[in-house]
C-alpha cells in the first residue's frame, strides 16, 4: 500500500492488484481477459469486432443471429455454465453417481459451428431429460482438455453416456427422439418386468427369495415410460419393479383384484402380503420427486432378512446421539416348514410394534453361523429353535450392545408379552443392553458365483471392443491395432525363423570323429555325466568379458531379473590359464540365457573383492591393512555367482589339494612362477597343473547353483567399482 511503502513502484503495484482482482472477481471480466488480454480494450475491441462481422454478414445477406453465435459477452449462452464438469468433479463424484443414474455429457469448444448447430435440440433434451432424473454434463475441450482426453473424446461436439462407470458413444443425428432412445439404451434391459394375470402371483411371491419389496406400476401406456425406468434403475438394490399396461387384454383380473383406476397412473408397493399392497400412490401425472418420496419410505421389507453387511448397516445404523438410538430385533431362525410358525409369530409381532427407533429383521442361522453363534453361544437351549435378540450397533467396527431372550422363541403370546416388556424398559432404561460382542460382516449371499461375474465381466469386455471396432475413429483403434499386428508379427516371425533354422541345422554336416574324440577328452576334466545335462550349449566357444567400471552397472548392477553373472577373479600372471580352465568348466552351461559370464583383476579390484568376502561367512579372513600380507593374500581361482536385482552372491572356493601337482599355496608368488616359466625350467608343467587345478569340481559347483542349493550371501548394495 503506498501510505505503508514508500517504495517509487508502491502505486503502480497497488493499481495492478487491485484491478487484477477486479477481473478475477468478475466471471465476464475474467472471461474477457482469458480471450482478449486487457480486460479494459477487450469490451470495446469485441464491440468493434461485433459491428465488423455485423456488416460483413449483412453484405452476404446473413446476419450474426442468424447462426446465434456467441460473438461476444452479452449474447453468450449461460445454460451450460451448471453442467460444467471438471476433471476431480468427474472422477469423485459422477462416476460413482453414475451407478445410481445415467449421465448424457456434451463436449464442445469454442469456434464450433457444429455445436451451436445442436445446441438448440441440446438444450430442450438437456432439461426433459434432467426433470426424468438423468445426469447432465457439459465438457469445455479448451479448458479441459484433460477430462475430454479421458472420455475418449477427440473432436466436438461430441455426445457420450456415462452409466456404471462405462462410457458409451452417441453416433446418430441429434433429435430429441434419439437423444431419449440413446439414453433408455443404455439401461439394462430387465429392469421392469411386464406383468399380467398370469404372472403377477409369481412376480409378488419372488419377495422372500429376492428379500425385496415389489413394485407394480399401472399405467395406460403401452409401452414402459423412461422415468420407471430411470426409477427402477436409481433401486435396483432395494426393489423389484413390474409395469402393467391396463390398456392390454389379460390384465383385467389384477386390475378389479386391486381396485385400479386405469385412466389413473397407479404405484403398488407390496411387503410381505401380496394379497394387500404395504402402500399405493396416485396420481395423474407421476413425477420423479413423488416416486422417490414413495420408494425410499418403503425400501426394506417388514422383516428384511440380514444377507450382507451393506443391508444389516443400513437396517441397524451406528447410534451418533442418544437421542438417535435406534435398535434391531433380530429373529435367529432357520429355514422350511419347522420354523414358519415362529417366523409369522415375529412377522405379526414386528407389524403391530413398527417405531421408527426399532427395526425387525431375521436371519438365517446355517447362512450366518458366526452371526448367530456370537450371540447363542452354542448354547443346547436354542438348538434346533428360534431365538430373538435385541442389539445395538456401537461403533463401525462391529461393537454390539445385546440381550437374548432367555427362551427360545416360539411366537405364543407369553413369548409375545415378555419381548414387547424388554422393548419397553429399553425405552428408559438402554443399560438393559447388559451383554457386548464383536461381530465379523456378514456373509453376502445373494453375490453371483465367481463365474458368473467372471463371464459377465467377458461379455461386457468382448462388447466393448465390438463396439469401439465399429464406432471408434483411427486415433482411439491405433493402440489396439499397433498392439494385434506387433503380435502377430512376432509370432509368425518366430515360426518362419525357426522354419528355417530346423533346415539350415540339417544340411549340417556332423562334426568329425577326430574333432569329437578331442572333445570328449577335454570334457572329462569335468566330474559329472553329459547326458545328465539339459543344456546344449548355443555356441562352440564361452564368452567371458572382462567386468570393468565402464560395464559395471549394465552387467551387474542392473541385471535383469533372474538373471546372473558368474565372475572368475584372476590376476594378470594367472589369467591365461585360469580362462581357459574356468571355459571348459563352465562350457556345458552357456545354453542357459540367464547366465552370464565375466572375469574380474585382482590386480585392480582387489579392494571391491575384499569388501564382498566381508559378506561371506568364514569365506576368508578379513585382512588387514597393517598386515605385511595384506597385498598378497590370494584370490585367484574364487568363483562369484553375482545376482544384481536380489542383491546377493554365491562363492565358490579353488580346490587347494589337488590330485596332480600337489597343493598351490594361498600365498605363492606367481609372478616368479611365470618368470621360471619364460626361462623354461621344469618346474612350470606342475605349477601349471596346480593353477588349473584351483577350478576343480567348478562343474559341480554350478549344477547346484542352477538347483538353487548353494548358501547365498546378501549385501545391502553393490559397492562402486573404481
Amino acid at each position: 500500500h503506498p501510505d505503508k511503502n514508500k517504495d517509487p513502484g508502491a502505486e503502480d503495484k497497488f493499481i495492478q492488484i487491485s484491478k487484477a482482482y477486479e477481473i478475477l472477481s468478475n466471471e465476464e471480466k475474467r472471461a474477457n481477459f482469458d480471450r482478449y488480454g486487457d480486460a479494459g480494450e477487450s469490451q470495446g475491441y469485441s464491440q468493434h469486432q461485433h459491428r465488423q462481422f455485423h456488416h460483413f454478414h449483412e453484405g452476404f445477406y446473413f446476419d450474426e443471429s442468424f447462426f446465434h453465435f456467441p460473438f461476444n459477452s452479452e449474447r453468450r449462452d449461460t445454460s451450460d455454465e451448471k453442467y460444467l464438469l471438471h476433471f476431480s468433479h468427474y472422477i469423485n463424484e459422477i462416476v460413482p453417481d453414475s451407478f445410481k443414474k445415467p449421465y448424457l455429457i456434451k463436449i464442445t469448444s469454442d469456434w464450433c459451428f457444429s455445436c451451436i448447430h445442436i445446441e438448440p435440440v441440446w438444450k430442450e433434451v438437456a432439461q426433459e431429460l434432467e426433470a426424468l432424473g438423468v445426469g447432465i454434463g457439459v465438457v469445455h475441450a479448451g479448458y479441459e482438455r484433460r477430462l475430454a482426453h479421458h472420455l475418449g473424446a477427440h473432436s466436438t461436439p461430441s455426445l457420450l453416456g456415462l452409466i456404471n462407470g462405462k462410457i458409451t458413444f452417441f453416433h446418430n443425428a441429434v433429435v430429441r427422439e434419439n437423444l431419449r432412445q440413446f439414453v433408455e439404451n443404455l439401461l439394462p434391459g430387465n429392469l421392469v418386468e411386464k406383468i399380467t394375470d398370469k404372472n403377477y402371483v409369481r412376480f409378488l411371491s419372488n419377495w422372500k427369495k429376492e428379500n425385496k419389496p415389489h413394485v407394480l406400476l399401472f399405467d395406460h401406456m403401452p409401452v414402459v415410460p423412461l422415468l420407471y425406468k430411470l426409477t427402477a434403475f436409481a433401486y435396483r438394490d432395494y426393489l423389484s419393479f413390474g409395469y402393467v399396461y391396463v390398456g392390454l387384454r389379460g390384465t383385467e383380473e389384477l386390475s378389479s383384484q386391486y381396485n385400479i383406476n386405469v385412466y389413473t397412473p397407479t404405484m403398488m408397493i407390496f411387503k410381505e402380503n401380496i394379497d394387500k399392497p404395504a402402500d399405493v400412490v396416485q396420481a395423474r401425472e407421476m413425477k420423479k420427486q413423488l416416486i422417490d418420496d414413495f420408494l425410499s419410505q418403503n425400501k426394506f421389507l417388514m422383516v428384511a432378512r440380514l444377507t450382507n453387511q451393506r443391508l444389516f448397516q443400513e437396517l441397524c445404523p451406528v447410534k451418533k446421539s442418544h437421542r438417535q438410538r435406534k435398535h434391531c430385533v433380530v429373529l435367529l431362525t432357520g429355514e422350511g416348514d419347522k420354523f414358519a410358525e415362529a417366523y409369522e409369530a415375529f412377522l405379526t409381532f414386528a407389524v403391530a410394534n413398527t417405531k421408527d427407533t426399532l427395526k425387525f429383521v431375521h436371519i438365517y442361522n446355517d447362512r450366518q453361523p458366526e452371526f448367530a453363534d456370537a450371540f447363542l453361544m452354542d448354547e443346547e437351549k436354542y438348538r434346533g429353535k428360534s431365538a430373538v435378540v435385541i442389539l445395538e450397533r456401537r461403533n463401525n467396527a462391529g461393537k454390539i450392545a445385546y440381550k437374548t431372550l432367555e427362551e427360545a422363541w416360539q411366537g405364543s403370546k407369553e413369548d409375545n408379552f415378555i419381548l414387547l416388556d424388554l422393548l419397553d424398559q429399553l425405552r428408559t432404561d438402554p443399560g438393559l443392553l447388559s451383554s457386548e460382542t464383536v461381530l465379523a460382516d456378514l456373509n453376502d449371499e445373494l453375490a453371483p458365483m465367481f463365474l458368473i461375474r467372471w463371464l459377465y465381466s467377458t461379455l461386457d469386455y468382448i462388447s466393448d471392443c465390438w463396439d469401439s471396432l465399429f464406432h471408434s475413429n483411427w486415433r482411439e483403434m491405433m493402440p489396439l491395432l499397433s498392439l494385434l499386428f506387433s503380435a502377430l508379427f512376432i509370432l509368425f516371425g518366430t515360426v518362419i525363423v525357426q522354419a528355417f533354422s530346423d533346415s539350415s541345422d540339417t544340411r549340417d554336416s556332423p562334426p568329425s570323429e577326430k574333432e569329437e574324440t578331442a572333445a570328449k577328452t577335454e570334457k572329462n576334466d569335468a566330474t559329472f555325466s553329459k547326458e545328465s545335462n539339459s543344456r546344449v550349449p548355443k555356441k562352440g566357444f564361452v564368452e567371458v568379458t572382462e567386468l570393468t567400471d565402464i560395464n559395471y552397472n549394465s552387467n551387474l548392477v542392473r541385471l535383469r531379473p533372474g538373471h546372473m553373472n558368474v565372475v572368475l577373479i584372476l590376476s594378470n600372471s594367472t589369467k591365461t590359464m585360469l580362462l581357459q580352465k574356468f571355459a571348459l568348466e563352465v562350457y556345458t552351461f552357456t545354453g542357459s540365457s540367464s547366465l552370464h559370464f565375466s572375469f574380474l583383476s585382482l590386480d585392480k579390484h582387489r579392494e571391491w573383492l575384499e569388501y564382498l568376502l566381508e559378506f561371506a561367512q568364514d569365506a576368508a579372513p578379513i585382512p588387514n591393512q597393517y598386515d605385511k600380507h595384506f597385498l598378497e593374500r590370494d584370490y585367484t581361482g574364487y568363483v562369484l555367482a553375482l545376482n544384481g536385482h536380489k542383491k546377493y552372491f554365491c562363492l565358490f572356493k579353488p580346490h587347494r589339494s589337488g590330485d596332480e601337482g600337489g597343493t598351490l599355496g594361498s600365498c605363492e608368488d606367481y609372478d616368479s612362477l611365470l618368470h621360471a616359466e619364460a626361462r623354461g625350467k621344469s618346474s612350470c608343467s606342475p605349477a601349471s597343473r596346480s593353477i588349473k587345478n584351483k577350478l576343480h569340481k567348478l562343474s559341480f559347483w554350478m549344477e547346484r547353483l542352477l538347483e538353487g542349493s548353494l548358501q547365498r550371501f546378501y549385501i545391502p548394495s553393490w559397492p562402486a567399482l573404481d
